[in-house]
């Protein structure tokens, strides 16, 4: 899952990336608003870690922009303690959810997980997608309740997937969820396949039906099994 952490403080800005990251989080930080504003403008996130009090503009607007590009994202705002009103505002605006700071990375951790099983998982533990099953928390896929031996790679791959079962997904989409906005700098996708093939070849293995369809001239789609 692809965050984006909107912070001013930088300290505090890195140690949340360095906690995340090591969650198996894909994270991007922000450090002020035209940073975050123009990373919104270009990329697509699960969540938004957003302190809604930047030095150089209004956090709520952010989140305004966040809500009207892509409603499917979910904010977490960040507030000081003594700022009550924001946080309300920020709810009546379509934040999911709130903390304040001081807080603890693992409170963090926990708030993001929770909202992205709200957001994401249909507020379940355990994503289900007819005989393949995923446990976010475990990091495991399994097809007829047998485990599925996944890379790293093919395992969030295949969470992006089930997530968004029957979107067409570029390549482009598919490399930036996976391995950060920077990827976008590299002179072709092709590696993407690779990935594709061998997810492919092990849902087969193990008695899946094969749901990977390629869209030609436009990506990937998970969805209808194409087994006969």
């Amino acid at each position: 899952m692809k965050l984006l952490i909107v912070e001013d403080e930088l300290d505090l800005l890195n140690s949340t990336c360095v906690y995340l990251q090591k969650e198996d989080f894909i994270c991007e930080p922000a450090a002020n608003y035209f940073e975050a504003e123009d990373k919104l403008l270009s990329y697509n996130y699960d969540v938004v870690i957003l302190d809604i009090n930047l030095p150089d503009g209004n956090g709520l607007d952010l989140l305004k922009y966040v809500k009207t590009k892509s409603p499917e994202t979910g904010v977490l705002i960040v507030s000081a303690k003594d700022s009550l009103d924001d946080k309300l505002k920020g709810l009546d605006l379509g934040a999911d959810d709130y903390i304040t700071k001081p807080f603890h990375l693992a409170e963090l951790n926990s708030r993001v997980n929770s909202l992205l099983r709200r957001r994401k998982f249909e507020g379940n533990n355990n994503i289900i997608f007819e005989e393949i099953e995923i446990d976010p928390v475990a990091k495991i896929a399994m097809v007829k309740d047998k485990p599925l031996e996944l890379t790293k790679k093919e395992y969030f791959l295949l969470l992006y997937f089930i997530t968004n079962k029957n979107r067409v997904l570029t390549k482009e989409a598919i490399a930036e969820h996976l391995w950060g906005d920077n990827i976008d700098m590299v002179d072709n996708f092709d590696f993407i396949y690779t990935h594709m093939r061998n997810l492919r070849k092990k849902l087969k293995k193990s008695g899946a039906n094969d749901y990977l369809q390629t869209i030609y001239g436009l990506g990937y789609k998970f969805g209808e099994s194409t087994r006969e």
